[in-house]
């Protein structure tokens, strides 16, 4: 179903709001499957609606307006709608008695233009404001899908979710699923699963990126939740045996999940401890697992040694060495992870050193980092190239690329995770 979404106000072409309820609408409609193709903003300008509009219905399958429902003047909407539609306007018995009874509560009295809020377009169906006045519709003309929603985000976002997404929905409830990958961009993840994603019908794959992770989202409409389970089961079997990267780069489910609750949860069902030497990431490590319920019981201290010194001090490592090879070097990464790991007694210890920027060090370039890693097995150690990313981003996937680094370990040595 091609989506478009057209935002109506004036004040969001003159950057007085900024729009949020188009990002709403569409975070929203992926997660059923219903792919936004274009977002439109238009002012409080009956003509140029109407030609954004009838653009509108000749490039899409359903058409979201929003804003322009209220009872001023300029809220035009459902009037230049309705005429674009060759449809009348009808009025809701329920939600004029909701108007009246509001200006009561107030005790004040009601002026007719008030009444235009209760007006939907002839033929469909009325959307309940559960926290306004200006009521929605909701218009299934020949093989297109009409909506007009209420501008501001309080009201919007209820009809969205409690009105508007049940009915695109068909009935049927919406269940989903979220399966989250680390170590995998998601250029990559998608073109991996191109052919799946072309011929998605029902259930559906909406993948979503942030900083050094993916997600996908799988929804399915279905009458009860057996059924939906079943459904997830086979498509997400079907994604996670698409190619080896995939199955490596999957470490769990869940919108709230996070890399840092999986990596803790393997290491207490092992019995194992884990600690850290870190310089570019100054701690976000130690913190990332520390975010973590029950942390405690695998983390047992760690150590911040951001100059050459420190790392001689606190970790005994050689200063010739440490000037031989420099501080960002896979000899530091792997002697940080060796020391950390013998002085604190932990099973498994990580160093992480490297260039976050924003210039040059010991000529290497920005987004050059070395992982160390320390086990029962031996040291071992990674290079990483990310780029001229952000001070944050460079230090936030290092942390990321350690921790999925402990997973993958755990899963080979100990068949866990």
């Amino acid at each position: 179903m091609r989506t478009e979404i057209i935002a109506v106000g004036t004040e969001l072409l003159t950057g007085q709001i900024v729009n949020s309820n188009a990002q709403f609408i569409s975070e929203k409609l992926a997660e059923i499957g219903v792919d936004v193709y274009y977002h439109t903003t238009v002012g409080d300008n009956p003509s140029r609606l109407l030609d954004v509009f009838q653009k509108a219905q000749e490039r899409s399958d359903l058409v979201i307006v929003s804003g322009g429902l209220g009872p001023t003047e300029d809220d035009l909407t459902k009037q230049t709608i309705a005429q674009a539609l060759g449809v009348s306007l009808e009025t809701d018995g329920q939600a004029m008695a909701k108007i009246n009874q509001r200006f009561v509560n107030i005790g004040r009295p009601k002026t007719v233009n008030n009444d235009r809020q209760a007006l939907y377009l002839a033929g469909g169906k009325p959307l309940p404001n559960r926290t306004g006045l200006a009521i929605g519709s909701y218009l299934q003309k020949e093989d297109k899908t009409y909506v007009l929603l209420p501008g501001p985000p309080s009201e919007l976002k209820p009809m969205v979710v409690e009105e508007l997404l049940p009915l695109l929905a068909q009935g049927k409830r919406l269940y989903s699923r979220v399966l989250r990958f680390v170590g995998i961009g998601e250029s990559l993840l998608t073109t991996l699963l191109a052919d799946i994603i072309s011929q998605q019908t029902d259930p559906t794959i909406a993948p979503y990126a942030k900083t050094g992770e993916v997600t996908l989202r799988l929804s399915t409409k279905a009458s009860h939740a057996e059924e939906a389970e079943k459904r997830l089961d086979l498509f997400e079997a079907s994604i996670l045996s698409k190619d080896p990267q995939i199955r490596q780069a999957f470490y769990g489910y869940g919108d709230d999940n996070s890399l840092a609750q999986v990596v803790v949860s393997a290491l207490k069902a092992s019995h194992l401890t884990v600690t850290a030497a870190e310089s570019l990431t100054a701690g976000l490590f130690q913190a990332t697992l520390a975010s973590v319920s029950g942390a405690s019981e695998v983390l047992p201290g760690g150590f911040v040694t951001y100059s050459l010194e420190q790392k001689a001090q606190m970790l005994d490592i050689p200063v010739v060495d440490l000037e031989k090879h420099g501080v960002v070097s896979a000899y530091t990464a792997e002697q940080m992870a060796s020391q950390s790991r013998k002085k604190t007694g932990a099973s498994i210890g990580v160093g992480l050193t490297g260039v976050a920027g924003p210039g040059e060090l010991e000529g290497h370039e920005v987004g050059t980092v070395y992982l160390g890693l320390a086990t029962e097995q031996g040291v071992y150690s990674r290079l990483l190239k990310l780029g001229d990313r952000s001070r944050q981003d460079i230090r936030k996937i290092s942390v990321l690329t350690a921790l999925d680094w402990i997973r993958q370990d755990l899963k080979k040595t100990k068949n866990i995770v």
